[in-house]
């Protein structure tokens, strides 16, 4: 079975195994394991920040970072299909008290412009809008990139607006690799970075949130208030330590993957938008072909090829990882295509 579901589906490498087995340790709460110190501190470093604090999930960060930076009844400003809105059970409201307002925009994206005109103030009878986030790369328009100068100018109008940007990084290093940029690069262009170790860079679980010392020692703070705090946590830290070191530059395998997947699915009949293929996803709508999202992942699966739903009804996604080589993509090629009934249709 080619299991093409998500990146969060990778098995530790055995190296990775290894890094885990000999990890020293202490007690993470009193900052005294090792580990996790060098594993914040190289976060730090990559994303552009002065800290970062090690916890156990994106989904805790990005909240983490939202309840930091604003106050119950401000406003959060994102993207109408950002992880943040769409899959975080509502937290910037139930953890930091936001009103939450959305934008549209191709591909997750929106501009300064875009970001201007949708800024309110602070009045007597109004929540001023306190917070924006962008989502690089953006899950739901399939894996999509952040320009750099696009992220530049969002941020020079947040801090003309003097309203705080967080990134939701989760999948950072997909877009830092893509872009050909550093990832700090885009980091310092944030107050504060949230990025997901157990994704594209393959770890058992864990995430880093970075920014200022001052908001670090904030979020330490946030991090016990939502239970985050841990003990012998360099168990895990070493296998992002290991992940850090071994499996970012290999991102650009699965990218390749990804866009070798698209073209042999496209070739074949299967509705595929190449130009949306930018990391390691790829989207296929199924509505074309007359099947619903479970008739044509029932047929996928039956032909060992597994792909998942998405928000969009008819939309299937392919997501390209660390477990998936080069005979499994050779394998998918073929098998969608048939699966799904195409080959006789070009």
């Amino acid at each position: 079975m080619v299991d093409l579901r998500s990146d969060t589906l990778t098995q530790p490498t055995p190296a990775m195994r290894d890094a885990i087995a000999r990890a020293e340790v202490g007690d993470e709460q009193k900052r005294e394991d090792p580990t996790v110190l060098e594993l914040e501190r190289r976060g730090a470093e990559l994303l552009g920040h002065e800290e970062a604090v090690y916890l156990p999930t994106a989904t805790m960060a990005n909240q983490i970072a939202l309840r930091i930076h604003s106050r119950p009844g401000e406003e959060l400003l994102a993207h109408e299909h950002s992880h943040i809105v769409l899959y975080e059970q509502g937290g910037p409201s139930v953890h930091a008290g936001l009103a939450v307002r959305t934008l549209g925009g191709e591909a997750g994206r929106f501009s300064g412009d875009d970001l201007r005109a949708a800024y309110r103030p602070a009045t007597t009878h109004t929540s001023g809008t306190r917070v924006v986030t962008l989502e690089n790369t953006h899950n739901s328009s399939g894996g999509r990139v952040w320009p750099v100068e696009l992220v530049a100018d969002v941020s020079a109008a947040c801090h003309e607006l003097d309203v705080r940007l967080h990134l939701d990084g989760a999948r950072l290093m997909n877009a830092a690799v893509a872009a050909g940029v550093p990832a700090a690069e885009y980091g310092r262009l944030f107050d504060t970075v949230t990025l997901c170790l157990s994704k594209g860079l393959g770890c058992p679980l864990g995430a880093l949130l970075a920014g200022p010392a001052a908001l670090m020692a904030e979020a330490r703070r946030g991090k016990h208030l939502f239970g985050g705090a841990m003990r012998q946590a360099g168990i895990v830290a070493a296998a992002g330590v290991h992940a850090l070191e071994h499996h970012v530059d290999r991102l650009a395998d699965d990218h390749a993957r990804a866009r070798r997947l698209a073209e042999a699915w496209h070739g074949a009949g299967v509705p595929v938008r190449l130009d949306a293929v930018e990391t390691n996803f790829v989207q296929v709508d199924v509505a074309p072909l007359g099947l619903t999202a479970d008739e044509a992942m029932a047929r996928m699966s039956a032909e060992g090829v597994l792909l998942s739903p998405t928000i969009h009804p008819t939309v299937l996604r392919a997501v390209t990882h660390l477990d998936v080589d080069d005979d499994g993509v050779d394998h998918a090629c073929e098998a969608v295509p048939r699966a799904l009934g195409v080959l006789a249709r070009v």
